[in-house]
């Protein structure tokens, strides 16, 4: 028993750092501008309504692939920490079955990336936006924050309004509880563990998708806004009452929907 414990703290381990190399360099491409031409410092500003912020003169024109690339990262350094229960305890079960040890870590990978693929179809979708708000002047040229009051009211109240649904909170449950995803889901092999990963990251971006569209109003590269996204995904996901948290989230977004209409 001694040494099987030793192995999985040896697994755990193992794909531990695996998880923290993908968020380190997730995060220093962010914070190098992500091939946008600004560092993302330069795009962060602490402000409740960017809308009214002074415009910064000049257009930001990136190539699509460097727009989908950006959206990806960000979404792979924003949501891996959630994934991160599922990825260890996955481990742990295929270690327990001995015969598929020799693979675990393989496997691990495969689910992640299932995972981080479901996240690549929704980063094409968010570039297309971008570009669709941006020639249209509802999105800063420069600092990608909303230069609207109505697109931003609209889409905080979106966002608060989904917080409440019961659709949310369904993809949530799922979420949040590992065990029980694995134990509905679960599907052997290579294959098995990438469309295990894709199963998660699909009830993921249903539970966070309208979360992630927040950044058209504060900024797409704005840190401040990124890490406070980040907190409220990794209290949603991982906190005991996470899923209270969610619902009070969604109150506080549709009164700041109002204030931002009112300012």
């Amino acid at each position: 028993m001694i040494g099987i414990e030793a192995v999985l703290r040896r697994e755990r381990a193992v794909v531990s750092a695996g998880l923290a190399a993908v968020l380190a360099l997730s995060w220093a491409y962010l914070w190098h501008g992500a091939g946008m031409g600004m560092s993302a410092i330069d795009m962060t500003t602490l402000s409740l309504f960017p809308h009214r912020q002074p415009e910064v003169m000049g257009e930001m024109e990136s190539a699509w692939p460097v727009v989908v690339a950006m959206w990806w990262v960000m979404m792979v350094a924003m949501m891996t920490p959630g994934a991160a229960p599922l990825v260890l305890l996955y481990g742990v079960v295929l270690r327990r079955h001995a015969a598929q040890a020799p693979g675990v870590h393989l496997l691990s990978l495969l689910l992640l990336a299932g995972y981080l693929a479901v996240w690549l179809v929704f980063a094409v979708a968010a570039a297309a936006l971008q570009k669709a708000l941006q020639p249209a002047g509802l999105l800063s040229g420069m600092m990608l924050w909303s230069k609207s009051a109505a697109l931003s009211a609209a889409v905080l109240a979106a966002a608060g309004l989904y917080q409440l649904s019961d659709l949310k909170h369904a993809c949530l449950a799922q979420c949040r509880s590992p065990v029980r995803f694995l134990t509905e889901h679960w599907r052997p092999g290579g294959i098995g563990s990438f469309v295990l990963g894709v199963r998660h990251g699909a009830y993921c971006v249903g539970c966070c998708w309208l979360l992630m569209a927040l950044l058209f109003v504060g900024g797409v590269m704005n840190l401040i806004w990124i890490a406070m996204l980040t907190m409220v995904v990794l209290v949603e996901k991982l906190a005991p009452a996470g899923a209270i948290v969610g619902k009070i989230s969604g109150g506080v977004l549709i009164a700041w929907a109002v204030a931002t209409l009112l300012v």
